[in-house]
């Protein structure tokens, strides 16, 4: 167990860096900041020379691999560390120097318990790319397949154990002293983060949910997935499908190679609704950089450690809501919040759906290529402070996503109308969902499943009441010693006797 005064040395070690990058100054001038957290900063700010723009993103650069991956972490939580910072921590990018070869080729043979020539008839040397967790070689298996290989960093469980640990003791302590900051709880904020990392550090379970994505994107086949070669995949080793396309970043390339940017936009679009709303499993960080565009017009993902997983009940409440949101039905909206326990029961209905009337009002005024679901979402977000809501990850996962989706379509295609080109979708699944014919088979399936347990129900009532009609057998009693004493007076003398012991012992217990 890590001593107090080691992690108290780390942070104020790592305050130190982003002292001199301006990065403390919102937190010691905002109110909500408890007073001994504000006294640490003004000692790891001693005389550091700040700028006067704060440079987040590169002050966790500098810190390292973990902070880098906590700061995209705390780029989805404007709520916790304000707009300003959560907009410059997007331009966090984990790339990092490639570790040498020689370093990738041992790291691959221990993970594979194999000579490397046994496993691949070659592999280049040059990394494709090199993050903060692992870097990609391109490799070709024996019998001829172009594959990426992807291996994580040596050493990198034990660098990100460290840093995590320092993060959960210090989110404990500043979570303790309650308030405001108590209500964002930013140990659950941690703990999401170490649920991350964790999965970006176990390469079999990133392998894993590329395969799950692969089987619920079936139904949407200009969306691929690569295969995952598992005979060459370990904790530690990935190998997957070379995925062969362009960039989406390269809006020039994509041109020139005669794809339809438009086409590709809608595409992303109704992939992501499928993969959130229909799946409830979605790749949580579609950044241009991970989507390509294939020869064919299919659209081609990478990278899986983040995803987002949304189950069934939240998917129909976070569909209620955004319906609502876009209709006008704020008081239902409101009821919603209220029934997913989203909103503390002390409010008040009414006034909830007025503050949620201030969000959707603006964006109804709006025309319609200009609505943006991740605006409304963020709008939505802004008032839990007012009414004690408790932040809930995966809805915040799902909002950042949403963002970023935005983002690339109407990069791709600035005339885009999103909910033109979500609509189909959309539409469809709200009327399966919410509509009469599900709430029909939801009610068939859950009277089949009770006529189903009817059987083993008769069992039970036949095993406890054997008998037509007749009473339950008596439970067997336990032997017990028959102690024969003699006459009347002797049970007189036992019971005194054992009164008298009964009240010593509990003169002793009060003493």
């Amino acid at each position: 167990m890590t001593a107090p005064v080691v992690h108290l040395w780390r942070l104020l070690r790592w305050g130190r860096i982003l002292a001199r990058h301006g990065a403390l100054r919102g937190i010691e001038r905002d109110p909500n900041t408890p007073a001994g957290l504000r006294r640490l900063v003004r000692v790891a700010r001693f005389g550091a020379r700040a700028p006067a723009t704060p440079r987040y993103a590169d002050a966790f650069q500098a810190i390292g691999p973990a902070a880098i991956k906590l700061g995209q972490t705390l780029a989805t939580r404007p709520d916790l560390v304000g707009e300003v910072a959560a907009a410059d921590l997007m331009r966090l990018q984990d790339a990092l120097p490639p570790l040498p070869f020689e370093t990738i080729r041992r790291a691959i043979e221990a993970g594979l318990g194999r000579p490397l020539d046994q496993v691949f008839s070659s592999i280049d040397e040059v990394a494709v790319g090199a993050a903060s967790i692992a870097q990609v070689h391109r490799a070709v298996t024996p019998d001829g397949r172009a594959v990426a290989v992807k291996v994580l960093r040596p050493g990198v469980e034990d660098e990100f154990t460290r840093a995590i640990d320092t993060y959960q003791w210090a989110a404990a302590q500043i979570e303790a002293r309650g308030g405001e900051i108590g209500r964002l709880r930013p140990r659950l904020v941690i703990e999401t983060f170490k649920r991350w990392t964790l999965r970006e550090l176990d390469l079999r379970r990133e392998a894993a949910s590329a395969s799950e994505l692969a089987e619920g994107m079936r139904a949407t086949p200009d969306f691929k997935v690569p295969e995952i070669d598992w005979q060459r995949t370990s904790g530690t080793v990935l190998t997957l499908e070379w995925i062969d396309g362009i960039k989406l970043a390269n809006r020039a390339a994509l041109l020139a190679a005669g794809h339809d940017p438009a086409h590709l936009a809608r595409v992303l679009i109704q992939a992501f609704l499928r993969q959130a709303i229909s799946e409830g499993f979605f790749h949580a960080d579609l950044h241009q950089g991970n989507l390509f565009a294939l020869r064919d017009g299919r659209l081609a993902a990478i990278d899986f450690g983040i995803m987002g997983r949304i189950d069934r009940r939240a998917r129909v409440w976070l569909a209620e809501i955004l319906y609502g949101l876009i209709t006008g039905n704020y008081k239902r909206v409101a009821e919603i919040h209220f029934e997913a326990g989203y909103v503390p029961a002390h409010h008040n209905v009414a006034e909830f759906a007025t503050a949620l009337r201030a969000v959707g009002e603006p964006m109804r005024g709006l025309p319609v290529k200009d609505m943006s679901i991740g605006m409304m979402l963020d709008g939505l977000f802004k008032i839990t402070r007012d009414f004690d809501m408790q932040t809930q990850p995966h809805l915040l996962l799902l909002q950042k996503t949403m963002v970023m989706v935005e983002g690339v379509a109407t990069t791709l295609d600035p005339e885009i109308n999103l909910w033109d080109a979500a609509a189909p979708f959309v539409r469809e699944w709200i009327r399966t969902e919410l509509g009469p014919e599900a709430a029909l088979a939801d009610r068939i399936v859950t009277d089949l499943r009770t006529l189903a347990r009817l059987p083993d129900l008769i069992r039970n009532i036949e095993a406890r009441y054997p008998a037509p009609g007749g009473a339950p057998p008596a439970p067997p009693l336990r032997d017990i010693d028959v102690v024969r004493i003699g006459g009347g007076w002797r049970y007189v003398a036992v019971a005194v006797l054992s009164a008298a012991t009964s009240i010593a012992a509990t003169w002793l217990v009060l003493r």
